[in-house]
């Protein structure tokens, strides 16, 4: 054997080696998050394509259906720190930034670091701060950084931001404009779990446990297993034919006739970027077309604006106005489904 062909057998041997290890983490996070959101595997997996992405995630949805305890559940897994803010009109944009402190006895001042300083950051009823607020944490979202008294301060790298708001009750309520929900990668909504996982949260309960698998007590991953996570999908290769497919979908969206506000390039970006963790999630190291139809949902739902009630059924409306496009590429490998 050639010089080069054993650095050729080892770069594939040590690509063979960093692929078994990335699903070993995945399949960590999958199994800790399941254990948590009880018979929502979709919705799990949805999160770790948020999470994995960069993104941030929105979750429009009812009180008491597990959205705290799963962003516990994540900063514990991935080894990080948690942080909640419980939005309300009276909370000020130092709250969640931080602020400068003057020290008596060393006559100077000293910052106080916000919530913003975590890995998870739970944002609860985010559509009840002021707008002033709202920015202040869209700034941390958007550059991973702080900027207080012309000082600027670096988040950390895999800063995640959860926020809920309540669909039902909008009294006292700041709708957060289109601009900043652009920030968000995706919406999701877990909804009501079904007979058979309601009895067995009854069932735990009476055991004394707060959910049928337990919580998550300790990390399965650290984060610089996230980390290189992260910088995988975003260096996963996309081939010419489906961003092809991605800008026509984006170009459908601007073009619908009930659409005010299509698809920004930011959120073009995005869509890729969540396909692209989708498709490490099922396995493979290349995006498929239906990687990009999979999580059109709920990645648009959170940024298209215009005059309809039904967003989901214009997202599908647009998806099904382009063609799918047939390559060599969509053939490679098997499918994990």
């Amino acid at each position: 054997m050639t010089a080069s062909e054993r650095n050729s057998s080892g770069r594939v041997a040590n690509a063979a080696e960093t692929a078994c290890a990335h699903q070993v983490a995945i399949d960590r996070l999958r199994e800790a998050l399941n254990g948590v959101l009880i018979g929502k595997s979709d919705t799990v997996e949805m999160v770790l394509a948020c999470l994995l992405a960069r993104g941030h995630l929105l979750f429009d949805d009812l009180p008491g259906l597990g959205k705290t305890t799963l962003a516990k559940a994540i900063a514990v897994a991935v080894g990080g720190a948690f942080a909640r803010v419980q939005c309300t009109p009276d909370l000020l944009p130092s709250d969640i930034t931080g602020f400068n402190v003057f020290n008596q006895k060393t006559r100077e001042f000293e910052f106080r670091e916000g919530p913003v300083f975590s890995d998870v950051l739970l944002a609860d009823e985010i559509n009840r701060a002021t707008p002033r607020t709202q920015s202040a944490l869209f700034e941390a979202m958007a550059e991973r950084q702080v900027t207080i008294d012309r000082l600027t301060y670096r988040l950390s790298e895999s800063f995640f931001v959860i926020a809920t708001q309540n669909p039902v009750e909008s009294h006292g309520a700041y709708p957060l404009p289109e601009a900043q929900l652009d920030r968000f990668a995706m919406k999701l909504r877990i909804g009501y779990p079904d007979a058979a996982s309601e009895l067995q949260m009854l069932a735990a309960q009476v055991a004394g446990l707060d959910r049928v698998g337990g919580q998550v007590r300790e990390a399965v991953i650290d984060p610089e297993q996230l980390r290189k996570l992260q910088q995988h999908v975003t260096q996963m290769p996309v081939s010419r034919v489906v961003q092809e497919y991605l800008v026509a979908l984006a170009q459908a969206t601007r073009q619908h006739r009930e659409v005010m506000l299509g698809l920004s390039p930011r959120g073009l970006i995005t869509w890729q970027r969540v396909a692209q963790a989708r498709a490490h999630l099922q396995g493979r190291d290349f995006v498929l077309p239906d990687d990009v139809q999979h999580v059109a949902r709920p990645v648009l739902e959170v940024r298209l604006a215009g005059n309809f009630d039904g967003a989901l059924q214009v997202v599908d409306e647009i998806v099904q106005s382009v063609p799918v496009p047939v390559s060599d590429t969509n053939r490679r490998g098997p499918r994990n489904e």
